[in-house]
């Protein structure tokens, strides 16, 4: 039946699906939807996509990065030190990964149960909502600051959890098929952005209040108009996190659904075209039953779309099979294997910073200045290219060779750094950690968001994708609470067994290369001929050699 369309689009994000609505077979028209899509050269609406699911890796980071900052002002105001206390720090940092989880696990599977575009623009909403409650936190006589903030910060984990299934499985599916992996890379490099923006802000709201940070010699020091200028740093700090999620959110909220999940899961389009038939006449009100039916009938008898329905025992009865459970254990395991080191290593940036001499001052001012500095420093040597590199190289070389060859130079980089750390002086520290920082992001940083947003069917595509990601998060929250306080064994306050740590991180880096063999090669390769060599299932995208319509003759086979 011809006429079908559906509601949504938007610059950043156009309706497939209306392009081919006067098209009655809905296999044909799937077919010409994916292959416009997957055919499309790289142009401005792909970089205008980029933007608008990048802005939420964007506020992602900023709100996960501006909290290690934060807290030395938090330590300032509310307990006179350089620093919050252990507990404390752990609890306001673990508190995003747990919320994480839950968001990752739960906007994954709802994805897949209502679709991509209804949910798309809630987590920018519950990120804005949990930022700004924590700008404007108190402590109380019931509870105090360290409370407050670990709550609105699970809450804004919730938030950060939900966006990245969903952008990542957004861009897959709007992405074409010859620049997929650069474009969902550059989607999660702006992670890089978002770090260098916290960075910059918490500098200049340092600068701004030289005069009154300066005049502290100590902690102790720091009253009065001191205290007041660092609390209300702190608040503007974390709280224009929430501004570029308001940016992005118009273009979320109008997002049309996306073609695969339009044609593979959601087989509405006959109730939406019936509505809209009811509506135009004057009759308002959904569509009767009987004509749906009717306008079913009145489709081709081949018009069916070869595609499997999801549930629960589908769910269970497909990844129960080694050969597709083992895709999960490849994405999520080394998922989890490379957040332990990823997370682990973002915990010493003291460390680091103290070696090269931008940490531990005594004066307020100069501390606080020294540290913006300091990650400004790590952030553009390290991370940024990192990210940049992976944009430029994955869609040639390839998301598992990446994938694998990171792993075993992480391998190699921290066994250097824990076994020869006594010998290593404080530029050789940090060139190594610079270069853990890039091959991170050059690798399997990259890979592991990228690959679960590929290899899965559809219909689960959003919730394995979740699963991967709560995975990574689960190895985030091992490396904040159980080995963190390994840095401290034999000397409180210290960190003299910081270079057994990065022994245990290489141990796990080598686990890495192992469970990536797992993950397969996505190349190039359209999602349905993916679907098809891993899954098995029917690819009707394929065209045949006398396949035409209307006199418009499509191509015979779609780029890979």
């Amino acid at each position: 039946m011809s006429g079908i369309k559906t509601s949504g689009g938007n610059a950043a994000f156009h309706n497939f699906v209306n392009d081919f609505a006067h098209i009655s077979d809905p296999n044909e028209r799937r077919r010409m939807a994916l292959a416009k899509i997957d055919n499309a050269p790289f142009s401005w609406y792909h970089v205008r996509a980029i933007t608008v699911a990048g802005i939420g890796f964007f506020t992602d980071s900023y709100d996960i990065f501006s909290i290690n900052i934060a807290v030395t002002m938090l330590g300032y105001v509310y307990f006179h030190k350089a620093s919050l206390p252990t507990n404390s720090d752990t609890a306001v940092k673990v508190a995003t990964s747990g919320g994480t989880v839950v968001g990752q696990l739960f906007f994954g599977w709802l994805a897949d149960i209502v679709g991509r575009k209804r949910i798309y623009g809630i987590e920018l909403m519950i990120i804005m909502i949990g930022t700004l409650g924590q700008a404007l936190s108190g402590p109380s006589q019931a509870i105090d600051i360290i409370g407050i903030l670990t709550f609105w910060r699970v809450i804004m984990g919730i938030g950060i959890g939900g966006d990245y299934p969903l952008s990542s499985i957004i861009t897959s599916e709007f992405a074409t098929t010859k620049w997929r992996g650069a474009i969902m890379g550059a989607v999660f490099a702006n992670q890089g952005w978002g770090q260098l923006a916290a960075a910059i802000v918490a500098l200049c709201a340092t600068a701004g209040f030289k005069n009154t940070l300066s005049a502290a010699n100590s902690p102790a020091q720091c009253l009065g108009n001191c205290q007041t200028a660092i609390d209300q740093m702190w608040r503007i700090l974390i709280g224009l996190g929430a501004v570029p999620a308001c940016i992005a959110l118009y273009f979320r909220l109008t997002i049309p659904e996306t073609p695969r999940y339009t044609f593979d899961v959601s087989r509405e389009l006959e109730k939406g075209a019936a509505d809209i038939q009811k509506y135009v006449s004057g009759a308002f009100g959904n569509a009767a039953a009987t004509e749906i039916k009717a306008l079913k009938d009145a489709e081709t008898s081949s018009a069916q779309l070869d595609v499997p329905k999801a549930s629960w025992n589908d769910f269970w009865a497909h990844f129960s099979q080694w050969k597709h459970g083992k895709l999960l254990i490849g994405t999520a395991g080394s998922w989890l294997l490379l957040d332990i080191a990823f997370y682990g290593l973002g915990l010493n940036n003291s460390t680091i910073l103290a070696a090269i001499g931008y940490a531990g001052q005594p004066n307020v001012y100069t501390n606080l200045y020294n540290i913006c500095v300091g990650n400004l420093i790590l952030i553009c040597a390290g991370s940024i290219p990192g990210y940049w590199f992976s944009v430029a190289t994955i869609d040639f070389v390839g998301r598992k060779i990446l994938q694998i060859g990171g792993f075993l130079i992480l391998t190699i980089l921290f066994c250097i750094i824990g076994f020869a750390y006594h010998k290593i002086n404080g530029h050789g520290l940090l060139g190594l950690y610079v270069l853990c920082q890039l091959f991170m992001n050059w690798g399997p940083n990259t890979t592991t968001f990228i690959l679960p947003g590929e290899c899965y069917p559809t219909r689960y595509r959003s919730t394995a994708h979740g699963i991967s990601a709560a995975s990574g998060k689960i190895g985030a929250i091992i490396a904040q609470t159980a080995i963190a306080p390994l840095r401290t064994r034999g000397c409180p306050g210290g960190t003299c067994w910081l270079n057994h740590v990065m022994e245990i991180f290489a141990l796990f880096m080598l686990l890495g290369v192992f469970v990536s063999f797992l993950v397969p090669e996505t190349k190039r390769q359209t999602l349905e001929d993916i679907c098809e060599r891993l899954h098995g299932e029917y690819n009707s995208t394929r065209v045949h050699p006398d396949s035409s319509i209307e006199g418009e003759t499509d191509k015979k086979t779609v780029e890979v």
